[in-house]
């Protein structure tokens, strides 16, 4: 639990800038729901960290827009009944989701089109349908 936290080989975040908050989980736990505070709250401040390189930076901040809320990133877990496996859970959905954040773009895909001999067997093919078709019908 404690140290940084790893994005990828190169990028790990530092747990100084991570913030935790502690509720009470919601649903079904027995005696226990009422007294623990198992909800884990992670957040992160995406537009203030020092530990993203900027171009990544900037990359994460555009596609995490939707999710920022004044350019801090929060995660919310409450799957687990206990409070270290929520943790763990936030950690790790924080963790994925800046990694799928900083990603490079794909390489858009080189527009082709159908060889002419792909073309011909195809046009084969539907006229061979056809004529076990017509060969079917009454005269």
């Amino acid at each position: 639990m404690p140290g940084p936290l790893r994005i990828s080989g190169s990028l790990s975040i530092p747990e100084t800038e991570l913030s935790w908050r502690f509720s009470r989980s919601s649903g079904p736990g027995g005696q226990g729901v009422n007294t623990t505070d198992s909800r884990a709250e992670l957040s992160f401040d995406l537009a203030a960290t020092e530990a993203l390189p900027p171009p990544l930076k900037a990359r994460a901040l555009e596609r995490l827009a939707p999710r920022l809320t004044g350019g801090v990133l929060t995660i919310a877990a409450s799957e687990f009944r206990s409070q270290l496996r929520n943790r763990e859970a936030a950690e790790t959905r924080l963790a994925q989701l800046l990694r799928e954040a900083v990603a490079p773009p794909q390489k858009r895909r080189r527009p082709t089109k159908p060889s002419r001999g792909a073309v011909e067997r195809r046009i084969a093919a539907k006229k061979h349908r056809s004529d076990l078709k017509r060969l079917r019908r009454e005269i």
